[in-house]
């Protein structure tokens, strides 16, 4: 709960810090706070986990372990905000706030224990992205995607709301715990009240983590928000919701697995295929990135759709090596686009002359988003099929195999602009030392994790 109490805190500290027109102080005082959050997470490691202040929240391993990526991830995309947020206002200390108050959001979704906890985080985390997406006012296409990620977000939220009204008719209770016990004293006597609670959460989860055919504002919402928006979006958010997500259906919906896997494996299925197929017919790298998320909340899926003694690590370890590939990729675009004023994949031309170092980071971001082995992703797959494989869930699995030989076209085909194509700015791009500090650190983890697996695999 230290973690949840600092973030909260020092969203505010960082709005007076912001009054006070100290704005060379809102980065320092920001990663500070994060560090105190993280050294709290830490040092509830060894604790005995509980359920808290009357079965609200648990910190178990589970719980830390998304929440110190979270805070980790969100640590690297501050580093990277340096000057960046300057370009858009004066007033900046707001986007600082927005992002730590989404944060927290997120903490409390990694930490639930009761349907209201899950409900608070995923709002809090929500609607500060709302206003982060759409913060550059006189913006068109940000203004665009604030409103369909708005309107889009309250109708998913009517949805999860609505399931978890009609699983408490169900149960008399918003305790996890409570549910799981009555489902399995009653495998033969389950109200129908909850059937249709499973239904309307998938929606409402499925929309949360962009899983087609509830994906349909990610590609605009991605587009219109800043590049730093999208990079934190993309990793911290998602992940945060895969982990309630896979809490959810894997510590009480279990027993009900036959009712909930055939509409998920439907899911999974329509989810990489559009997402692999719209990614592969895009000529913008933000808009590519935005369709292979989709394909990603497909893979990372596969732990929920096979739930199993391997899901949580396989998940953890698919989120890391996305969220660090993601990180670099984004990150990257923002050098690109500053220097060349384009997103189209022509402006990363002639990148590996004019800049070496930036564009060998890269190329290791897109092998590791694409699963190439020595990489942290290729470890990530290789865990969400093996879990596929152990349900003999063979149909999905070529489907998966097909979807994964054509992310491999177009993530490497940033490798070939890169180094095989022409620029015809031939200036070069120089790497500022935040940037360099950052790309260095995901480079090193992305083949840490990839050559020594178990340093991930074996958290739980």
């Amino acid at each position: 709960m230290g973690a949840i109490i600092t973030l909260s805190l020092l969203g505010i500290l960082i709005l007076y810090v912001g009054l006070f027109k100290a704005k060379n102080a809102l980065l320092p005082v920001s990663i500070l706070g994060l560090l105190v959050a993280l050294g709290f997470e830490v040092s509830y490691w060894n604790q005995t986990a509980e359920p808290l202040y009357k079965g609200m929240v648990i910190f178990d391993h589970f719980s830390l372990s998304f929440s110190m990526l979270c805070i980790g991830l969100t640590i690297l995309i501050l580093f990277l905000s340096k000057e960046y947020f300057k370009a858009y206002s004066e007033n900046i200390a707001e986007y600082y706030t927005l992002i730590i108050f989404s944060l927290t959001g997120a903490i409390i979704v990694c930490s639930f224990h009761n349907f209201a906890m899950l409900f608070i985080g995923l709002e809090i985390m929500s609607v500060a992205l709302y206003i982060l997406a759409g913060i550059r006012r006189r913006d068109k296409a940000s203004n665009e995607a604030a409103l369909k990620y708005f309107l889009m977000g309250a109708f998913s939220t009517g949805f999860l709301l609505f399931g978890i009204t009609l699983m408490y008719g169900a149960t008399g209770s918003f305790d996890i715990t409570v549910i799981k016990q009555y489902i399995v004293e009653n495998p033969t006597g389950i109200s129908p009240l909850l059937y249709g609670g499973i239904l309307l959460l998938l929606v409402g989860l499925c929309f949360k983590v962009g899983a087609a055919p509830f994906h349909f504002w990610t590609p605009d919402v991605y587009d219109g928000s800043p590049i730093l928006i999208t990079s934190f979006m993309s990793t911290v958010v998602k992940i945060a919701s895969f982990a309630g997500f896979l809490k959810l259906f894997s510590y009480v919906l279990v027993p009900l697995n036959e009712f909930w896997t055939p509409i998920l494996l439907t899911v999974v299925i329509i989810t990489l295929l559009i997402g692999n197929v719209s990614a592969l017919m895009q000529t913008s790298f933000k808009r590519m990135m935005a369709y292979s998320s989709i394909s990603h909340a497909g893979y990372m899926l596969f732990a929920i759709l096979s739930i199993g003694p391997n899901s949580a690590s396989g998940i953890l370890a698919y989120s890391a090596a996305y969220g660090l590939a993601s990180i670099v990729a984004f990150g990257a675009l923002i050098l690109v686009k500053r220097h060349i004023g384009s997103d189209q994949f022509e402006s990363f031309n002639g990148l590996g002359k004019k800049n070496p170092w930036l564009a060998f980071a890269i190329t290791v971001a897109m092998l590791s988003l694409a699963g190439i082995p020595l990489t942290a992703g290729f470890i990530g797959k290789f865990m969400m099929f093996s879990n596929v494989m152990n349900d003999y869930q063979t149909v999905l699995l070529v489907i998966a195999a097909i979807n994964a030989a054509v992310g491999v076209y177009y993530y490497l085909r940033v490798v070939v602009h890169m180094y095989f194509m022409k620029s015809k700015n031939e200036e070069t791009l120089s790497l500022p030392m935040n940037y360099s500090l950052v790309f260095g650190l995901a480079v090193l983890l992305t083949i840490v994790l990839g050559v020594y697996p178990d340093l991930i695999l074996g958290v739980f």
